[in-house]
């Protein structure tokens, strides 16, 4: 088992509790209407009042799973309401990034209700770093397991009550293939540290007979979306079969590369190399009808719109991966 110095701050944070963070609003039925609704939840006693007061609960309850959403901070990042703590209840990956453990997957996710929540309570949470264990080798890499609890209470003037759990477990760790160039640029000086970090190279995709002939158009500077013969249906991505009449008699047209913005997300962490951050990325919906997920380029993410026009352009990464990556349409 290794034990390196730098170890002894990480374990320092195990067991601390960070401070409470509130949730905006109050558990109220019109948030869990829209909950239900998107989650095509039907349950009466989450959306029917005179069914709700005929249930065991006398009146309308929230379903369980819509615990953690009601803390969350909404569309922008770190925007929590008045109260909730300033402190950054992630800094033991901070501490092992700076290690060069920089990839990270999640592990577990697990939820736990104490009971239902009624109208009108109003909730927070705290962190715990519950543990990090010892480093591990697994087939992704070398590195360690860390776990975070975040017990959730309910506002009660005669005491806080807690409602439920959610216990999250991430592996932050260097990838297997690069290990030993990470240990080759820790026993160099700190030039030759920055220097290692930028040779980490994009991950590739996997590419079969299904979907080579899309990543031979990227090469060629073209944005090919699979046809079917007997239908003339389009879709993406590419699939053995036509996924409108089950088709296998296949081929590829040549899109315009141009559509509008459907939806967006815009990753800010964990700050994985060798991607740059923030991290946009589009669901575009091309003028062709199908939809494809590519990185956004050429506009600040705070200025991105939806339904906003793009077209694709293809970047060359680490000398010879060829992606195609969207931008705001000329003119």
């Amino acid at each position: 088992m290794a034990e390196y110095e730098w170890l002894s701050e990480v374990h320092a944070l195990v067991g601390r509790e960070y401070g409470r963070v509130y949730a905006w609003d109050e558990v109220n039925p019109m948030m869990v209407r829209h909950w239900c609704e998107v989650m095509g939840i039907e349950n009466p006693l989450y959306t029917d009042p005179e069914y709700a007061k005929n249930s065991e609960f006398g009146e309308l309850v929230a379903p369980p799973a819509m615990l953690q959403p009601w803390c969350l901070e909404g569309l922008h990042m770190n925007n929590y309401p008045p109260g909730s703590t300033d402190e950054n209840p992630y800094e033991v990956l901070g501490l092992l990034e700076k290690q060069g453990y920089a990839s990270v997957v999640a592990v577990n996710s697990e939820l736990q209700f104490d009971r239902y929540l009624r109208m009108g309570e109003k909730l927070y949470y705290t962190t715990i770093i519950k543990e990090v264990s010892e480093e591990k080798t697994t087939a992704l890499g070398t590195g360690f397991f860390v776990t975070q609890v975040m017990p959730f209470y309910s506002v009660k003037e005669s005491g806080d009550e807690k409602v439920g759990e959610l216990l999250f477990r991430v592996f932050k760790f260097r990838p297997a293939r690069s290990k030993e160039s990470f240990d080759n640029a820790q026993a160099a000086d700190t030039q030759s540290e920055a220097k290692a970090a930028t040779t980490i190279k994009r991950p590739r995709p996997g590419i079969s007979d299904d979907t080579r002939f899309f990543w031979d158009g990227c090469a060629n500077s073209e944005l090919r979306i699979q046809h079917c013969k007997r239908c003339s249906g389009l879709q993406h991505p590419p699939a053995p079969v036509c996924s409108h009449c089950q088709s296998f008699d296949l081929d590829y047209r040549v899109s315009s590369g141009k559509g509008h913005l459907y939806s967006h997300v815009v990753m800010h962490y964990p700050e994985v190399p060798p991607f740059d951050y923030p991290n946009p990325i589009g669901l575009i919906e091309l003028d062709e009808g199908v939809r494809m997920i590519a990185g956004l380029s050429g506009i600040a993410p705070e200025a991105l719109e939806i339904g906003q026009r793009v077209e694709v352009e293809f970047k060359t990464f680490d000398d010879d991966l060829v992606l195609p990556v969207f931008r705001p349409e000329s003119g």
